[in-house]
């Protein structure tokens, strides 16, 4: 298990009360040995004028994944993580459902981290691609 402490999906949710993930209603819905998973509703909320999920919603998603999964995996009483770059490959629009991402880790080094991000539809179908770079700062004269 890559996770630093144990961790819940009730800690995780919330964490993010009160955030952007929360007003895109994205919950953690299970967390791996070296994976976690979140989802988002195809709504009003993350939808753009021609009625599919917008690419930036998308990127939040997949964001808020790993940005989580980063801090996760590092001792946060003296470590946290930012992101660095984050790219996403949009491959199929979604009108209605459910997204779930899915994120493992290609890298955790002591200064940067990479992060794989697979979206994908209801129907198990891919809808994007993406990947994070995380940069592991310390808490001692950051903050």
């Amino acid at each position: 298990m890559i996770w630093f402490q144990p961790i819940t999906i009730e800690i995780l949710n919330k964490r993010s009360q009160h955030t952007l993930a929360d007003f895109l209603e994205i919950k953690f819905t299970e967390v791996g040995e070296d994976s976690l998973t979140a989802t988002m509703p195809a709504s009003t909320r993350s939808k753009q004028p021609l009625g599919i999920v917008h690419g930036g919603a998308n990127v939040v998603l997949a964001e808020t994944v790993a940005s989580t999964a980063a801090n996760v995996v590092v001792d946060y009483n003296n470590f946290f993580c930012v992101g660095l770059e984050i790219n996403a490959n949009h491959l199929r629009s979604v009108k209605e459902g459910l997204l779930t991402a899915v994120t493992k880790p290609i890298h955790l080094g002591r200064s940067t981290q990479v992060w794989q991000i697979d979206i994908y539809d209801d129907k198990g179908k891919a809808s994007c691609v993406s990947r994070m770079t995380a940069a592991v700062l310390s808490r001692k004269g950051t903050l």
